[in-house]
């Protein structure tokens, strides 16, 4: 398995990574793989287009074939 080295990381950053692994009774390497993992290989969200095609298509009771007459 291929390793990682990540170097000039913030020691708030690092203290947040021990933090959420203590909280979680990992280790902070083990949770920086997991992170990774989620960033990279999670569920891919579906674009925008995607979810317009996939709302239901609205109908209206208003004609849209004529034109509204505007009166002045």
């Amino acid at each position: 398995m291929a390793q990682l080295i990540v170097r000039n990381i913030d020691e708030k950053v690092v203290a947040a990574l021990k933090r959420r692994a203590a909280a979680r009774g990992v280790s902070a390497e083990a949770e920086h793989r997991q992170l990774l993992e989620a960033a990279l290989l999670g569920p891919k969200r579906p674009s925008f287009k995607d979810y317009l095609e996939s709302m239901p298509e609205v109908k209206t009771t208003r004609s849209r074939s004529r034109p509204r007459k505007v009166v002045l």
